[in-house]
């Protein structure tokens, strides 16, 4: 069977995508959801010509040396001055307060004099100058957050001051994760002969939990079909959205993932895909439930999650791709084979220069330098190998 092409696989995976779905929720409870529908402004703000700063508010044109204005009155945030400014006067005033009508200069009050009730100025006035015009941030009717904005903390206090108690966000997927493997022990467990620490399931929770509603691990599956159907049919019994398993994705005498699959209704799609780490990848659906069966090995699982599956998820939450770095070689990178390889890397600084250091281990079991990596230089097919300060494309690693 032949590897079907990176590109490909990621097209077919979109492509099964529902479309998104909102829903509404309280803006207190919004922060890291994606924006379903835009915010628009109901009302203009500030909602009132205000001052800028602390000071005074008179009419420029009233302003000169040495000349005394009376203070006929106060205006303050929540509690504007009721009156008229006319000429020859001046209303003390706080930032945020709104501006007095008839005036239309504010002058800071380390520039003021005062003398009871009296105010001159030791700087000209500037028609216009601290005061912000109504609707000088915002007005009704203009959209302040796009559709598929994440809502980080500005985000959110921008749509609060837009007066949205509300707002429609994207309905994000259940995710159900399962490890298969007879040598797979949980973390903490003291190691006996052939075992070893299962932790794909541990970074695919910590990879996809910002994306999804709720990340269910369903432990461990013994190779044996007996064990993995009782699983597999707890897995699709709770209905989830996103299906990921890891191990057993090959062809191999105990890799019975697959036709497991298979037995339980999910219609596979592909699998084998032409890159290195994560070429025994397979990729189906049960229904609405879109399903990735990943290699076993730690690399090769993360690997292939961040090319495949969060770019899923953020279509899903209708997030736009993530941009790939531009960035020169730090470091060479050697010749490649015929699969595209995804290869980790640092981002450092060297000399001034921001670029990307290779890191030269590709065994796809070797976890802590994908641990130590920021990024994965994309390397063509039959890349013959970049010198250093070649410009090359890598995705961030860890990207929301």
């Amino acid at each position: 069977m032949s590897l079907l092409p990176v590109d490909e696989a990621l097209n077919r995976i979109l492509a099964r995508v529902p479309d998104v779905v909102g829903e509404s929720v309280a803006l207190a409870g919004a922060a890291g959801r994606v924006l379903a529908e835009p915010v628009v402004a109901s009302h203009d703000q500030p909602p009132f010509d205000a001052s800028a700063m602390d000071g005074y508010a008179m009419r420029a044109a009233d302003v000169a040396e040495s000349v005394w204005l009376k203070v006929i009155g106060m205006s303050q945030a929540g509690a504007g001055f009721a009156g008229s400014v006319g000429e020859g006067e001046a209303v003390r005033i706080f930032t945020g307060a709104p501006m007095p009508q008839g005036a239309d200069t504010v002058i800071m009050q380390e520039e003021a004099e005062r003398n009871g009730d009296l105010v001159r100025f030791t700087a000209p006035a500037r028609l216009g100058h601290s005061v912000r015009p109504r609707g000088y941030d915002f007005a009704v009717g203009r959209m302040i957050l796009e559709r598929g904005t994440l809502l980080g903390a500005f985000q959110v206090a921008v749509a609060a001051a837009a007066n949205a108690g509300t707002v429609a966000v994207a309905r994000r997927p259940r995710i159900a994760l399962l490890a298969t493997g007879d040598e797979l022990v949980m973390p903490g467990t003291v190691l006996g002969p052939d075992q070893i620490v299962a932790s794909n399931s541990f970074g695919l929770a910590a990879s996809l939990a910002p994306f999804s509603e709720a990340v269910t691990d369903f432990g461990i599956a013994r190779d044996s079909r007996e064990d993995l159907d009782a699983v597999l049919e707890r897995i699709f019994a709770s209905e989830p959205d996103v299906v990921v398993t890891t191990g057993g994705a090959s062809v191999g005498e105990h890799d019975l993932v697959q036709a497991a699959l298979l037995d339980h209704g999910v219609t596979l799609d592909f699998w084998r895909i032409n890159m290195r780490p994560g070429k025994p990848l397979m990729f189906g659906t049960r229904g609405k439930t879109l399903v990735f069966g990943l290699p076993g090995n730690p690399v090769s699982a993360m690997v292939t999650a961040e090319i495949f599956i969060k770019p899923a998820l953020r279509h899903w939450l209708g997030l736009p791709e993530v941009e790939a770095l531009r960035l020169p070689l730090l470091g060479p990178t050697p010749a490649n084979t015929a699969r595209r390889h995804f290869m980790r890397a640092r981002v450092v600084v060297r000399d001034g220069v921001t670029g990307l250091l290779p890191i030269n281990e590709t065994d796809s079991g070797h976890t802590s330098s994908l641990a130590a990596a920021d990024a994965l230089v994309v390397q063509p097919e039959f890349d013959p190998g970049q010198p250093v300060g070649t410009v090359v494309s890598a995705l961030p690693i860890g990207a929301f």
